[in-house]
């Protein structure tokens, strides 16, 4: 199976058209969504298109395909019109032998951690920084950038992991710029 994963759309619908087009073309069997998906919060500027009637319409589209966690400008008027859960603070999945916890990352992150085991891996968004960082006992902590708001000169970006393996993408002209192999 592969999975794309994004986070922080914050209602632009210029970036989420974008990002859908993208999972299209990947051919991505899931989009699991880091959070921070309608509102741009009050730190940042407005995203360009900042649309989140159109960002609701086009990700309820494709609702079967999609999870989500909870990010810290999601709320509960957002799940109203979001016709798939994104309140979840934390989802868990496997890839291979690793276990991975994925979360916004404003409360769980690689400085607090859900209770891990060696080799696990924590998925955030929140910073808006793509990164790929080891920690702990053997722990990776991976961040997919954000797609509508980069920082610190991040390109706007999304990543994919199949058969172990993360690639980060460069959401605007598809370029990959770091992948990451999982060890067995």
């Amino acid at each position: 199976m592969k999975l794309m994963i994004a986070s922080d759309i914050h209602g632009s619908a210029y970036y989420c058209r974008m990002l859908m087009e993208a999972f299209k073309e990947e051919g991505a069997d899931r989009l699991l969504l880091l959070g921070d998906i309608l509102y741009h919060g009050p730190r940042n500027d407005l995203p360009k298109d900042y649309a989140p009637k159109e960002v609701f319409a086009m990700l309820n589209e494709q609702k079967s395909k999609i999870f989500a966690v909870r990010g810290n400008c999601d709320t509960e008027v957002d799940q109203m019109v979001l016709e798939f859960p994104i309140m979840a603070e934390y989802a868990v999945f496997s890839a291979g032998s690793h276990l991975i916890y994925a979360s916004h990352g404003h409360h769980y992150n690689q400085h607090n951690p859900l209770p891990f085991q060696k080799g696990d891996i924590m998925l955030c968004g929140h910073t808006h920084v793509p990164a790929w960082e080891d920690f702990g006992q053997d722990n990776i902590y991976l961040n997919p950038g954000s797609v509508s708001i980069p920082k610190d000169g991040s390109p706007n970006s999304y990543m994919t992991l199949e058969n172990e393996t993360f690639i980060w993408k460069n959401l605007e002209n598809g370029g990959e710029y770091h992948l990451l192999e999982l060890d067995n």
